[in-house]
């Protein structure tokens, strides 16, 4: 059977995750999703670096938070894998963490054997889940399987809420997955901003919209109250190129990445 046998990848629509592997310089994309991506580009040349400076950003916390000495990730809204991947991160510090990706995406799950290649000492597992479900998702036996959630966990939500409305419950769905971690537990989260390109990011979306993609940006309070109840870690909700700057990494301005970025510390 071929990659995508059995996966409905509805390729004639754009999507959000391809063209994100898109911007990224990935090779999982088609051709409405570099359609819709030249057009977002068009608006916002900086995209390009904004899903750099995003995917640096969980390289870099991760692999804080395993100096650290955690060993349990869950990372929700997982994407398309594009190494190294936050398992390959994660295990290069601690060779026995175990990580669970989560998403609910068809193009994710047909790569999601990509995402299983750890190390022997350690476990990366994927559920089939929806944040927007978040009580099915942490029932899911893959889940419950491969982490302890006595246990603290890392939970990562990097670059997904934008694109869970409040009509959606948002700020509930992520008091439900807090409230399931142990105390010592991790938030890691970046989230759109229209703070820096107000109006590039009011074009993008609309672009998005035009694919079927919801986006709703929010300021740094809206974007902050997602971590009400635990302790941000320095230099608490910054902009993701601000957000502890690995030595050496090429800079880039706020605006270049339209995000906040944080981790923070269940008490």
């Amino acid at each position: 059977m071929g990659l995508y046998d059995g996966v409905d990848l509805r390729l004639n629509v754009p999507h959000s995750a391809r063209m994100y592997d898109y911007f990224l310089g990935g090779f999982t994309n088609f051709a409405a999703d570099r359609e819709a991506a030249g057009h977002a580009l068009a608006v916002a040349p900086w995209l390009l670096t904004g899903a750099r400076v995003n995917r640096s950003f969980m390289h870099r916390s991760t692999r804080m938070l395993a100096e650290a000495g955690f060993d349990q990730f869950l990372d929700i809204g997982t994407g398309i894998p594009t190494s190294p991947n936050l398992h390959e991160i994660a295990q290069s510090v601690r060779p026995g963490a175990r990580v669970v990706y989560a998403d609910n995406d068809p193009i994710v799950l047909s790569h999601a054997q990509a995402l299983l290649t750890g190390t022997p000492e350690g476990r990366t597992a994927y559920v089939e889940a929806d944040v927007t479900d978040p009580a099915r998702l942490l029932a899911a036996p893959g889940l419950r399987d491969t982490i302890d959630l006595t246990r603290p966990v890392a939970l990562s939500l990097n670059a997904l809420l934008h694109f869970v409305p409040d009509a959606r419950g948002a700020y509930e769905l992520v008091e439900h997955l807090k409230s399931a971690l142990a105390p010592g537990s991790a938030l890691v989260m970046t989230h759109v901003t229209p703070e820096f390109a107000p109006r590039d990011i009011a074009d993008l979306v609309r672009i998005y919209a035009s694919g079927g993609t919801e986006v709703q940006p929010r300021t740094r309070p809206e974007i902050a109250r997602f971590f009400d109840g635990w302790t941000l870690l320095d230099p608490g909700l910054a902009p993701t190129p601000q957000w502890r700057p690995a030595p050496g990494e090429v800079p880039a301005a706020p605006g270049e990445a339209s995000a906040y970025a944080a981790v923070a510390l269940r008490p």
